[in-house]
């Protein structure tokens, strides 16, 4: 009878486990488009910082400099390059 309780606490155990390896590669995956969300945020809360709204007399390196751009292109990159990698080690030490 003990063995088969050691056994199902065992199980238990492994399905804890298991839900907080997938919490944790589920966070590690929304980092990216919660980057890229506040990124967006931060240009509708600071319109005024996106230059290609009102282009008079800028330059092109002044309109491609945006940086609520930047931060969606690093949350975009993080997402597609960084995140599967990182969420495939946490699968595989869980």
């Amino acid at each position: 009878m003990s063995a088969e309780l050691a056994q199902g606490l065992h199980h238990e155990g492994a399905a804890t486990r298991s839900r907080s390896a997938s919490l944790r590669t589920r966070l590690v995956l929304a980092l990216g488009p919660a980057t890229v969300l506040a990124g967006v945020g931060w240009s509708l809360v600071q319109p005024w910082r996106l230059t290609i709204l009102h282009p008079y007399h800028q330059g092109f390196w002044w309109l491609v400099s945006e940086p609520p751009l930047y931060v969606v292109v690093v949350g975009i990159v993080f997402r597609l390059v960084v995140a599967p990698a990182l969420a495939a080690d946490l699968d595989r030490r869980s």
